[in-house]
């Protein structure tokens, strides 16, 4: 839609994100003379009054919390077309992901902002309420004048502990979400420590943990992922180990708590030597000297098992400490996802530390939303993610068809008996024929500035997921395409 003037009070500068189901405005408050962040749903979500209450309840949950690390709530309303928006601290320093992509962060500014998000964190779960997709892409920094705030946003998924003490529908981001989150499990705090400890590792390497693609592939984790030493030879085992116990799938075998990850984290930091009772140094994990970037290969489940979970609630904090595990080996690896593992560890070697740092970030990102998934070139770094949709591209706000690079994947009707051609763009030709063995049918456009490829995959008499790539490159234009998993 159109850019309108003003939403309530707020006079709109431009549009900053834009997600499944909301877009994000940098805004002015004329009153008082400040920036903010108004979020607005979607219009087309205006009758649907379970995506309605969800959205408001982000804004309680927010305001149940009065901390500087959680992004703040300071206005509530309906806009001239019943739409309700929230009106947010502005995070005018943008987000960890953006930092992550631009290059290696210092470990010392790593673990401040680790600490930061996890005060914020504490906060959140003092007020009963768990988070549930902590990322990189929703730590969020405000300039001050001491320097960047770290800031945890969206609360999307956010749930009351009352809720999450009964079982719960799987959902998360898999790079980031603990193993019991994706089964259903009755949750506890614990499941926001292991987002938080898969954020750090993110931060510290430049890459997720495990590099799953799918809620399916995180019930197949059994074990931390790799020493943070084959990515990066300046991170200290420390450090290294206090991460991977947050890491491990088994809960009971974690921190038992905030409080006890972030003191061991600041120790091993401040000290360099590992937190006393945790583990003896000659219990240090081993470096395996290769790097989990299995992604493109790992098992992709569109139906994740939902299963009645046995936690009681948090460990007691005198539990004794487990040593951390040695990685396992993969359960499945392509013999090309193992030859490009082995060359990254030969890169990542040769070149020391955050040497192979631009080799990693050469690699496809993998973009997911519940079962969909899609790999996408990292300069596509615009993402609108939400229920049954991706939407990625060069520019999310501005996308449209014949314009700029980009993939829409999400769940349509029945399969279509005709083609629909994009704006400005023709039909080119139609190719029936099974994907995955499934009924299918792409739909080749001719467009004036690029190419577009649809492609419709039946479900059944009903339902049927719909992918629409643009790009100017052929073999990028497939690649995506021949990505999406569902």
């Amino acid at each position: 839609m159109d850019q309108p003037p003003r939403i309530g009070r707020y006079s709109l500068v431009r549009r900053v994100g834009a997600g499944g189901f909301a877009t994000v405005w940098l805004a002015r408050d004329e009153q008082l003379d400040a920036e903010v962040a108004v979020k607005i749903l979607s219009d087309n979500w205006i009758d649907q009054d379970d995506v309605r209450r969800r959205f408001l309840a982000e804004g309680r949950f927010l305001r149940r919390v009065d901390s500087p690390h959680v992004v703040g709530v300071h206005d509530v309303g309906e806009a001239e077309d019943g739409r309700p928006y929230l009106v947010l601290t502005y995070a005018d320093g943008g987000s960890l992901a953006d930092k992550i992509k631009a290059g290696p962060l210092e470990v010392a500014e790593v673990v401040e902002v680790i600490t930061q998000v996890g005060s914020g964190l504490k906060q959140l779960h003092a007020r009963g309420v768990l988070h549930r997709d902590v990322k990189p892409a929703n730590v969020l920094f405000r300039t001050d004048p001491a320097g960047d705030r770290a800031m945890l946003g969206d609360l999307g998924l956010g749930k009351s502990l009352e809720t999450v003490s009964q079982l719960t529908m799987p959902g998360g981001t898999p790079a980031y979400v603990a193993p019991e989150q994706v089964m259903g499990d009755r949750l506890d705090q614990r499941a926001d420590l292991y987002s938080l400890g898969a954020v750090a590792y993110a931060a510290f390497t430049g890459q997720p943990p495990h590099g799953v693609a799918s809620l399916g592939a995180v019930m197949r984790i059994d074990a931390p992922p790799p020493s943070m030493s084959t990515l990066r030879d300046d991170i200290p085992d420390a450090i290294d180990v206090v991460v991977r116990r947050a890491l491990e799938p088994d809960r009971d075998k974690r921190w038992p708590d905030l409080d006890s990850f972030l003191d061991a984290l600041r120790e091993a930091h401040e000290t360099g030597r590992i937190p006393a009772g945790l583990v003896p140094a000659e219990e240090l994990p081993k470096p395996t000297g290769l790097a989990p970037v299995d992604q493109e290969t790992a098992p992709s489940d569109a139906n994740a098992a939902t299963v009645a979970g046995t936690g009681t609630g948090l460990a007691d904090k005198t539990t004794a400490p487990v040593p951390i595990a040695a990685p396992a080996e993969p359960r499945r690896r392509s013999g090309g996802a193992w030859v490009f593992a082995v060359l990254a560890g030969l890169v990542l070697a040769a070149a020391g530390g955050y040497g192979g740092y631009q080799f990693i970030l050469s690699r496809p990102v993998t973009v997911t939303s519940g079962s969909l998934s899609v790999e996408v070139p990292r300069t596509w770094d615009q993402k609108s993610v939400g229920d049954g949709v991706l939407l990625v591209s060069t520019d999310t706000g501005l996308w449209r068809a014949n314009s700029v690079p980009g993939v829409f994947v999400g769940m349509a009707g029945a399969l279509p008996t005709a083609a629909v051609p994009p704006s400005g763009c023709s039909l080119g030709a139609s190719d029936p024929g099974d994907v995955d063995d499934k009924t299918a049918v792409t739909y080749h456009y001719n467009c004036e500035s690029d190419m577009v490829t649809e492609r419709y995959i039946k479900l059944s008499d009903t339902q049927s997921v719909r992918i629409q790539v643009h790009s100017d490159d052929p073999d990028q234009l497939r690649q995506v395409l021949d990505s999406v998993t569902y």
